[in-house]
């Protein structure tokens, strides 16, 4: 079964970081809004995901996150695009939980806001529903581990541990920041508390229908000053 259409399944976007080590250079806006040649990151990645094929967005705002409602409300597009505020920092599954009023399909889809991958987004959802799987989360092969976490896949891709930070400095998978999962998942999230996917859920997810699908793509993202500087030159043209 290859699943539902792209533009049947809704994107949630995690913007509510403050993005502390990116202060020096990013001082007046959140970390999803900073400057990649004259536009803001978080708009390279909805125009990507838009191109994939997505229609309906839902970013879960924080830090500064009417900035982040206003910016979308006064911007014209064919696709629709909901900001859901956080009174409190939740963390990302806390925001996931709060945006779940707002979610209309299942599975949908999960972004972070800083970070950009490319994905082959409708081979991912056959693999979803290939698999059977409950949650999937997208993995990129690393020779090197220089400062995250490790994802253990077994040979039918089953996620068999989820270390979001770990001493190993080998090769192995990591989280490329994309999840495609089962409302079942906003069960398992406690309400109105602050709640991480990587460190309090994803760990217990195991062996309950968790997969790993893993990407040849690279991985781009604006967590730290040179990070950033890398992620405007390689983003400068992408559509």
């Amino acid at each position: 079964m290859k699943g539902p259409d792209l533009n049947q399944i809704d994107v949630v976007i995690l913007c509510g970081g403050k993005g502390e080590r990116l202060k020096g250079v990013v001082k007046d806006r959140p970390k999803p809004m900073a400057d990649i040649s004259g536009r803001p990151f978080l708009d390279i990645l909805i125009e990507h995901l838009r191109g994939c094929g997505f229609r309906r967005f839902i970013l879960c705002a924080g830090y500064k996150g009417e900035m982040i409602k206003d910016y979308y409300a006064k911007k014209p597009g064919l696709s629709e695009i909901m900001t859901v505020l956080e009174g409190n920092p939740l963390g990302t599954g806390g925001a996931i939980k709060n945006a779940g009023p707002t979610v209309k399909s299942n599975p949908f889809l999960v972004a972070n806001g800083d970070s950009f991958c490319s994905i082959d987004y409708r081979d991912l959802v056959r693999f979803h529903y290939e698999k059977k799987a409950l949650y999937t989360v997208a993995v990129v092969k690393i020779k090197e581990n220089q400062d995250g976490g490790l994802v253990s896949l077994d040979s039918q891709d089953r996620v068999t541990g989820f270390n979001e930070k770990t001493e190993s400095r080998g090769a192995g998978y990591v989280n490329a920041g994309v999840y495609l999962l089962d409302k079942e998942v906003l069960n398992v999230i406690k309400s109105g508390e602050k709640v991480s996917m990587e460190y309090d859920v994803f760990p217990k997810l195991t062996g309950r229908g968790f997969y790993g699908y893993p990407v040849d793509g690279g991985l781009t993202d604006i967590g730290t000053p040179e990070r950033y500087r890398k992620a405007q030159e390689l983003l400068k043209n992408v559509t």
